[in-house]
């Protein structure tokens, strides 16, 4: 049984590794891994590596770890161990391992860098322990897979409701464009909620990236619109802002959209719609929607009081003490948003 270091390790790295082995016992899992070879093989592992996995220290040598993964095995915790290993950095992951009979078992791994006494990078060393029931429900894995699932269910329920109002449109006679414009606003949250249940952009609940929103809100109305010669064009900066305003920013926008899509290019199958998203110096922000169709009125009043877009738009903006400002021309409409008071803009 192949299980002591090998040779080839140098001074520093093994004091390194006698050091955990020493401090943790026997019982815990140890294995050394070689990023300086080929696919970073497993280089030493000792007796409780074998008894925690079913694999022989003779088999793991030579090897990636990966053959500890499975079809259930999370590819974002495999994706937090290969980020850790390129940026050369400490982790710890919760993941879900296959022993060699098949069986599985949550491991929560700590793999930690190890350097030569001049710094050069040398080893990975990794420790796993296996985590009990009562730790595995407690675990953020646990947590995560839950969080899926609510999120999962969340993005479906909101589809469903989205098709319902349409259903019921359908048959409203006149009041068909009030249900279009709910199914819009429905909408428009759903994209929030998937933006925020994004894990390549999510930090945390209480911001979002809303230039990131914008840009998936601006798709998704363009989409839902149909026709292929409405361009939309996105300049938008990249900007957190919390969560509740980016709701209240993204109805308005919303309205803004499906006015111009249902107004604007009245007679024309082609036309162009331009979203900029500016930050301000004062700590706000700036939204100019432009577009090149025909133009308002000049006894237009936007947004009017008469409609029940125009109402929710109104006071949204009041709400948060923002400014529009509409310009009209021969050339189409300019309507520029203004909030100077986002909090915690950053």
């Amino acid at each position: 049984m192949t299980t002591d270091l090998p040779q080839q390790i140098d001074v520093a790295a093994l004091t390194h590794a006698q050091a955990f082995e020493t401090l943790a016992g026997s019982m815990v899992s140890l294995l050394l891994t070689d990023p300086n070879l080929p696919d970073c093989p497993i280089v030493y592992a000792n007796q409780a590596f074998e008894a925690t996995t079913g694999y022989s220290a003779d088999f793991a040598l030579g090897r990636n770890c990966r053959f500890l993964q499975g079809p259930e095995t999370d590819p974002e915790d495999v994706a937090r161990i290969r980020q850790a290993i390129a940026d050369e950095t400490d982790v710890t992951v919760d993941v879900l391992n296959y022993r060699a009979d098949g069986s599985t078992f949550m491991n929560r791994l700590l793999l930690t860098p190890i350097r030569s006494v001049s710094g050069e990078l040398r080893y990975f060393l990794g420790i796993q322990k296996p985590l009990s029931p009562s730790e595995e429900k407690i675990s953020p894995n646990a947590v995560r897979h839950a969080m899926r699932e609510v999120q999962h269910r969340v993005k479906n329920h909101l589809s469903l409701v989205v098709s319902l109002v349409r259903m019921f449109g359908r048959g409203a006679g006149a009041a068909k464009p009030q249900f279009e414009t709910l199914s819009r606003r429905i909408e428009s949250l759903q994209m929030l909620y998937e933006e925020l249940s994004n894990p390549e952009r999510r930090r945390d609940m209480d911001t979002v990236a809303f230039g990131a929103y914008l840009s998936r809100l601006v798709a998704g109305t363009q989409a839902l619109d149909g026709r292929g010669g409405i361009r939309m064009n996105t300049n938008l900066d990249a900007i957190d802002i919390p969560t509740d305003q980016a709701v209240s920013i993204g109805l308005i926008i919303s309205e803004v959209l499906t006015n111009a899509l249902q107004h604007a290019f009245k007679g024309r199958e082609s036309g162009l719609i331009e979203v900029r998203l500016q930050r301000l110096e004062n700590d706000g922000l700036r939204i100019i929607v432009s577009d090149d169709g025909i133009g308002m009125k000049e006894d237009t009043v936007w947004p009017s009081k008469k409609s029940v877009g125009g109402m929710v738009i109104q006071s949204l903006i009041t709400q948060m003490r923002g400014k529009v400002d509409v310009g009209r021309s021969s050339s189409g409409t300019i309507i520029t948003l203004e909030f100077p008071d986002i909090s915690n803009l950053t």
